[in-house]
């Protein structure tokens, strides 16, 4: 479930606003434009913080809550931004027998943050997935691209450090 409260201040620029506002100038007069428009400002900002809502509730005329709705609805948006380590643990069925559940635990108490969330300062933010398509390596995690598997709970702390100083 997303959290519409984040560890990590907005940090928007002047020029994303300026890329958002033409965005909404271009679509605003396109039947459906809140999709679309959603959709390039999470390209813009990679996600859709509550200051980004604002800006396209204002734009269209329409009510925060019914960008908020939508925001909240479609599983393809974000209101939490990313980490620039994107942790990702299987919970699919496989991976859930063999342990996944207490890695994922194990992650989000390590990290201090919950699924959905990035740590404060940026670097890593934490998800579930339902399956990497790894079941013979159950349970599995990934950091964006790269796959660990026949995990326990005590390999979190040696896999992170490899990410602390990179």
């Amino acid at each position: 479930m997303q959290n519409a409260i984040t560890k990590v201040p907005f940090h928007g620029t002047a020029e994303q606003e300026q890329q958002l506002l033409a965005v909404i100038d271009r679509l605003k007069e396109q039947r459906g434009a809140l999709m679309p428009i959603l959709q390039e400002a999470q390209e813009i900002y990679g996600y859709l913080p509550i200051e980004v809502q604002k800006i396209i509730a204002s734009g269209l005329n329409i009510s925060l809550e019914e960008v908020y709705g939508v925001a909240t609805f479609y599983s393809q948006f974000s209101l939490n931004p990313k980490g620039k380590y994107k942790v990702s643990v299987c919970l699919g069925t496989a991976c859930y027998v063999k342990g996944s559940g207490e890695v994922y635990a194990r992650l989000a108490k390590r990290l201090g943050i919950e699924g959905g969330e990035c740590t404060a300062d940026g670097r890593f933010s934490l998800e579930a997935c339902r399956c990497i398509g790894a079941c013979g390596l159950a349970p599995v995690l990934t950091i964006n691209d790269e796959v660990y598997g026949r995990l326990v709970p005590d390999d979190i702390d040696k896999i992170l450090e490899k990410y602390q100083d990179a």
